[in-house]
């Protein structure tokens, strides 16, 4: 059976490329990131195993790990640890692509983010403070393991005192979105490409 744990240092490698195989919102991202596969884990997995080990948690079976929910208490707190701590080295090793953006490639967009990124928090902040994200691999869906990783991450997030958490979805992955729903997530805010949606923990 699949075992849920904390992350440790040497699955970073293993989550970058659950990250590479969820990619394409939601399906094998691996044929458009052949010229980089850990660009998208740079930014989606690596802060938050460096930032928050305590809010990392993977799923591994006897083939290895084989997903991850990541989440961070303070989601302002935490991109100001990416800003001044991660993205300065992301920045000198992968420069700003050059030519007409129509014709990146999409790790060449990917290291766009890296000089110029988006920290988008639904309001009210105050209610929705946290955040959190899964990726699972293909094999191990269907399972009830995202449920109960996403319900082990709330619990650990009320006991250190957030009221609320939410998590951003493309807006092309519809499975996501109506795994969310059932999860118990609501509508916050939605932009052309990706809907926010937020759970409380507590009513007050």
């Amino acid at each position: 059976m699949p075992t849920v744990r904390l992350a440790r240092p040497e699955d970073q490698a293993a989550a970058y490329y659950v990250c590479l195989k969820t990619g394409d919102h939601g399906r094998d991202g691996e044929p458009f990131y052949r010229d980089d596969p850990d660009a998208l884990g740079r930014i989606f997995v690596g802060p938050y195993l460096a930032f928050e080990p305590e809010l990392s948690l993977v799923v591994e079976d006897e083939q290895g790990v084989c997903g991850y929910c990541l989440a961070a208490l303070d989601s302002r707190a935490f991109y100001q640890q990416y800003d001044r701590r991660w993205r300065p080295a992301l920045c000198e090793q992968f420069p700003y692509p050059a030519g007409d953006p129509a014709t990146w490639t999409r790790a060449e967009h990917v290291h766009s983010w890296y000089h110029h990124p988006e920290y988008f928090c639904p309001e009210p902040y105050a209610s929705y403070p946290s955040h959190m994200h899964i990726d699972l691999l293909e094999r191990v869906r269907g399972q009830g393991i995202g449920r109960q990783m996403m319900q082990q991450q709330v619990k650990a997030l009320a006991q250190r005192g957030s009221p609320g958490a939410h998590l951003a979805v493309s807006l092309k992955n519809t499975d996501a979105q109506a795994f969310y729903a059932r999860l118990g997530f609501h509508e916050l805010a939605r932009t052309a490409d990706d809907l926010y949606l937020g759970q409380r923990f507590t009513d007050s």
